[in-house]
């Protein structure tokens, strides 16, 4: 039987970081093919990045109203990890949910869970990492040749549930574009302060009507080597008078952390059909991971997920149509907890997402030309939890929403405006089997919620010249309840607690403005902004003062060792989903400029942001908000030579919730050095990557286990990669 962990409760738009692209500078705007690299990684190139995220029309990024960041070529390889949360975590206005090295949500100015989308070439993952952060994203950084990153109000036409923000990781494994002949990409990679040992490789062929795409990848790490004792001093000292409990495996671990390490492999299979005016393909990719969670040293997860995408497109189309693309995911989820290698828990997500959109041509108005899309979205999906931790009734979820974006250029005016209206049913089976053969009473009888939420946003944009400009963004967002925060209730193990939802919770809402300077100037570019969201009802998780046994007796006598002393069940804090006002506010800045183009070029990338959430009511910071963080990396390239310096210092965090402990600060230095050959008319690439130079002890705010999982030491990685 688990049991139940309770430590774990313990200025908007872009300066170019790590190859990061806000602006069109050529450093920043490189757009590789998929026969460059895994993880599109070769010699930079001269394209700016089109985003299709932020805008279904397609736009260079300085251009772009909402902010957006860009991920891929150097920059994608140099902060590429093993969790989609890490790689993006340096981001301006981005962390990480960091239950340790194998699980990692992104967060967006201070926002994670369920108002974070995950997408994977437009259409959404349908794992349950939204659920618990114990739960790793089914997509693995090395196989991605790009990623898209949208903060706050232009979201919307994705959902309520994309409140913070969306990210959309893009490969090519449904080809987008004919191919003749055959190329790929192998790629090995060795080191690192969780000894990694991987590689992929990567092969499409075609004769410029049908594209067939081939990759497969795989990954082992070991326990993860980190700067002293794995509990920091504030916990440990907690724990010694007893007022938390930690395991003493735990508190004995120094230099690594206990049950960190993993293997993972995966691939997929896919091919487009091409004619003059479109283009049909379909791909079926598999995802398998093993990882111990660290915050119950026994427990692994053996998770996986199997996928099929379909996308078409119909283009340079007569009449009022100028396209219509269809993309299609469905996905059959699996993630299973092993306690000593009995099996504990079972978790099941099976679904599909569907989204048919049609851009228009343009169409004259008294103002001027106005272009745009609108189009469907349908979601549906069956989530089960069976065993010790069904925490959670089984649940179907289904979504039905229309969407409109238009977009009217004035001028040096550049307006925009959006709106999304989607129908949620939430239905719960109630009581159903739990391990012994009965019916669990918890869930109560079966129950069905509908809420219909609107999301309305519009933008502009002001060019003060070709190289200056203004953006201003407005959005009132509605969104969903999740069904955790519906249902929810029983002990859940990844947060050390016994959760109960509110069944009668409403939409939630929330009203957003963000407003932005962005410049360039040759190679020079930059970003200032500011941000603020006001939640009218911000549904989070409250301590109730009570405590509960795993079977759910109220304030049990404790045996002494954290047990019931009537029932022997480990006693858990009983926290509880409510809804309170919040405020999120901050400013995100960041710059690339260039220095110097004699013997190469010599670049300085400059990055800060600043998060503040609080209960409106009361005051109160609102918990896991990151620290202030300041930046700057020197990025030397010459001829088939790059390297870069990465240093970047992170505030201590006093501003902390109730129950929760302070942070430290800490400087974090990182370098990369690349370099180029070409040998027998194959491209060759030899990198070698160093993280934490000075071997600091780190630990991320934003993590329910900031207090027992460290982030990485010291750690060397080299990797040789070839593409033909």
């Amino acid at each position: 039987m688990f049991r139940f962990n309770r430590m774990a409760m313990a200025m908007s738009l872009v300066f170019p970081t790590l190859a990061v692209a806000q602006t069109n500078s050529p450093q920043s705007s490189n757009q590789p093919s998929a026969s460059q690299s895994i993880g599109s990684e070769s010699a930079p190139q001269q394209l700016p990045p089109v985003v299709v995220t932020a805008n279904p029309l397609g736009s260079s990024l300085f251009d772009l109203v909402p902010p957006v960041s860009v991920m891929e070529g150097q920059g994608l390889t140099f902060k590429k990890r093993s969790t989609l949360g890490e790689t993006l975590s340096d981001l301006p206005g981005m962390s990480s949910t960091y239950y340790g090295p194998n699980v990692s949500r992104p967060t967006i100015r201070g926002l994670d869970a369920d108002r974070i989308r995950i997408l994977q070439n437009g259409v959404g993952t349908l794992d349950a990492s939204a659920l618990s952060f114990d739960h790793a994203v089914s997509v693995d950084p090395m196989m991605v040749d790009r990623i898209e990153v949208v903060r706050g109000a232009a979201a919307l036409l994705y959902g309520g549930s994309a409140v913070g923000g969306v990210v959309n990781v893009i490969d090519n494994r449904i080809p987008k574009d004919p191919v003749n002949g055959v190329n790929g990409t192998v790629e090995a990679r060795v080191g690192g302060a969780d000894h990694e040992t991987g590689g992929g490789a990567l092969v499409e062929a075609g004769n410029g009507k049908f594209t067939l795409h081939l990759d497969a990848y795989g990954r082992n790490t070991s326990d993860l080597e980190i700067r002293g004792p794995a509990v920091s001093e504030r916990l440990r000292a907690l724990a010694a008078s007893g007022a938390r409990g930690v395991p003493q495996e735990l508190l004995d671990a120094k230099g690594r952390l206990p049950n960190s390490a993993s293997k993972s492999h995966g691939g997929a299979v896919g091919g487009t059909v091409f004619w003059d005016r479109g283009s049909l393909g379909l791909s079926y990719s598999r995802f398998d991971a093993n990882y111990g969670t660290v915050a119950e040293p026994t427990v692994k997860i053996d998770m996986k997920s199997n996928r099929f995408d379909l996308a078409g497109e119909l283009h340079d189309l007569d009449g009022f149509l100028n396209s219509v693309n269809l993309k299609f995911g469905q996905t059959d989820y699996v993630h299973q907890e092993l306690d000593a290698g009995v099996l504990g828990t079972t978790f099941k997500n099976k679904g599909y997402e569907s989204r048919l959109e049609a851009i228009h041509r343009s169409v004259a108005t008294p103002l001027g030309s106005i272009k745009g899309s609108f189009g469907l979205q349908l979601n549906n999906f069956n989530f089960s939890a069976l065993g010790a931790e069904a925490f959670i009734p089984q649940i179907n979820s289904d979504a039905k929403a229309v969407f409109l974006y238009e977009e009217l250029p004035i001028g040096k005016w550049k307006f925009n405006v959006g709106g999304r209206v989607e129908r949620t049913l939430v239905k719960s089976e109630g009581g159903g089997p739990i391990p012994f053969g009965d019916v669990n009473p918890r869930f109560g009888s079966p129950q069905t919620r509908s809420f219909t939420g609107a999301s309305t946003g519009g933008g502009v944009l002001y060019s003060f010249t070709s190289g200056l400009a203004l953006a201003v963004n407005l959005s009132a967002t509605e969104r969903a309840p999740t069904y955790a925060e519906l249902f929810a209730n029983g002990p859940h193990g990844a947060t050390g607690a016994y959760e109960f939802g509110n069944p009668s919770f409403g939409l939630e809402r929330s009203r957003s403005l963000d407003a932005a300077l962005r410049m360039r100037s040759g190679a020079n570019s930059g970003s200032v902004g500011v941000f603020y969201t006001k939640f009218s009802n911000f549904v989070t998780e409250f301590l109730t003062g009570n405590t509960r046994g795993a079977d759910g007796e109220i304030n049990p006598p404790d045996a002494g060792d954290g047990t019931s002393a009537n029932t022997g069940e480990e006693i858990l804090p009983e926290v509880a989903f409510r809804a309170v006002p919040a405020v999120f506010q901050g400013l995100e800045a960041q710059g690339r400029f260039r220095l110097s183009e004699k013997s190469g070029n010599l670049d300085l990338e400059l990055r800060a942001d600043y998060i503040k959430a609080y209960n409106q009511s009361t005051g109160d910071p609102l918990p896991r908000i990151a620290p202030m963080r300041m930046g700057g990396s020197l990025i030397y390239e010459l001829n088939r030579f790059n390297t870069r310096l990465d240093v970047t210092r992170v505030w201590g965090q006093n501003r902390v919730a109730a129950n929760e402990l302070p942070t430290d600060g800490y400087t974090m230095v990182n370098a990369y050095a690349g370099y180029r050959f070409n040998s027998m008319s194959v491209n060759w690439e030899a990198f070698v990557r160093a993280n934490n130079l000075l071997n600091v002890e780190a630990r991320n705010h934003a993590s329910f286990l900031k207090d027992i999982a460290p982030l990485p030491g010291r750690g060397v990685m080299v990797g040789l990669r070839a593409s033909f």
